[in-house]
């Protein structure tokens, strides 16, 4: 007999529901131990994992996707290495399960603790990158969380054999596999249903992907949503700035990966320096076939296409970058303020006082000063991994590692107290 869509994912969410329960009860050495059994499946399975992926990357060349997007989706052995080397990062991490984040003592005697504990059911849903599948479920698993994941139909083979692998090693240290759940369809219907929240099974969203994918989970979604918009980032190299850390910086943030959502999209240049430094760091980016598009006056200083009012607000995720020039830190914050994504945004500048001020007032998840947007990773912020980069201001901001896929609850010891 043929099961139904809708049978089969509210089976999905019966059995992560019911798995949530044994992983947040086992011990923080029974989650490292299935953490570390995680990442050497992903090595003992990498023929599998390639070999599936080579499918979808082929199936997404003969559609004509871009090549931006197929560098997202594709592996190879070194990426899938870095892949399980995340994992046994997330092992090493502390256990967020059960730590006391504040204590005290009321007058009448009563002990309270705020400690945190596990959010429950995460549900996943992502585009293209088939790494999400293992750095998110090994960041619910350290925080005591089943997930629930549904790739995109581009991903689909590689997320099942990572799938397969994650929970292959779940069964192999004791833990339940049902707390990784792979979603058995590409039918949008699915997403549907797990944004509606599997009738009580799902008890957070996360989206990854395009700006359509997120704007569906935020319109739609009967949970709460951690959302991860675009990354519209930007390089403002300040009057002050050193000039070879500017031309260092800005090539760094936009051509190290231009597919990654840190990548830098807009460099804003204040104006006393665009003169001499703009034709420099424009040289540097076209010797590395980085198309630039500027407005007016940044025309003036260096060869480079028109930039349009849809270019400001535009995630290229290619080597594709847009350059203002601007009057100052003011005129900076208005333009990051009215174009940007509250994602990422950096200022390059030797003045510690522009410096503070920027980081103080640019509202963005994530700000820096003298280092390339590509450090916004949970990687690189020491979590070990991230399930994407929450631009919003409710719970998670910035990276989301497993402590942000935790919530608290209130412990109160009392000795008989009555409340008059």
């Amino acid at each position: 007999m043929t099961i139904s869509l809708g049978d089969q994912m509210h089976e999905i969410g019966l059995l992560a529901r019911r798995a949530s329960k044994s992983v947040r009860e086992a011990s923080a050495q029974a989650r490292t131990t299935a953490l570390l059994a995680m990442a050497r499946a992903l090595r003992d399975a990498t023929l599998a994992i390639l070999e599936a992926n080579a499918k979808d990357v082929a199936a997404a060349h003969n559609a004509g996707q871009a090549e931006s997007f197929i560098d997202r989706l594709a592996l190879d052995q070194e990426r899938l290495e870095a892949i399980a080397q995340s994992v046994d990062a997330v092992a090493a991490q502390p256990d967020p399960v059960g730590a006391v984040l504040a204590e005290w003592t009321r007058p009448n005697g009563l002990r309270i603790a705020r400690v945190r504990t596990p959010i429950g059911v995460i549900g996943m849903i992502f585009e293209s990158r088939p790494n999400v599948a293992a750095d998110a479920s090994a960041l619910a698993l350290r925080a005591g969380n089943s997930i629930i994941l549904r790739g995109g139909a581009d991903s689909a083979a590689s997320v099942a054999a990572i799938g397969e692998a994650l929970r292959n090693a779940l069964e192999e240290t004791g833990l339940p596999q049902d707390a990784i759940q792979i979603a058995p369809t590409s039918d949008r219907a699915a997403v549907g249903m797990m944004l509606a929240g599997l009738d009580g099974a799902i008890d957070v969203i996360i989206p990854r992907g395009g700006k359509s994918l997120v704007g569906r989970v935020q319109e739609e979604a009967r949970v709460p949503v951690f959302a991860h918009l675009e990354g519209i980032c930007h390089t403002y190299v300040h009057a002050d700035a050193d000039p070879a850390k500017a031309v260092d910086l800005v090539v760094n943030a936009k051509m190290r990966r231009v597919s990654v959502c840190s990548a830098t999209e807009t460099l804003l240049i204040d104006r006393p320096v665009a003169g001499n430094l703009l034709p420099i760091i424009a040289e540097a980016l076209l010797a590395r076939s980085c198309e630039l598009r500027g407005d007016a006056e940044a025309r003036g200083f260096a060869p480079m296409g028109e930039a349009t009012d849809e270019d400001w607000r535009t995630e290229y995720l290619a080597p594709v970058l847009s350059i203002r020039v601007v009057s100052g830190l003011d005129d900076a914050f208005a333009h990051i303020a009215r174009h940007g994504s509250h994602h990422t945004d950096c200022i390059v500048t030797e003045n510690l006082a522009a410096a503070e001020k920027f980081l103080h007032e640019v509202d963005s998840a994530i700000v820096l000063h003298n280092a390339s947007t590509q450090f916004a990773d949970g990687g690189e912020f020491g979590f070990g991994g991230e399930i994407g980069i929450a631009t919003g201001r409710l719970h998670a901001r910035g990276p989301v590692g497993a402590e942000q896929l935790t919530t608290f609850k209130y412990v109160v010891r009392g000795v008989g107290q009555t409340r008059a």
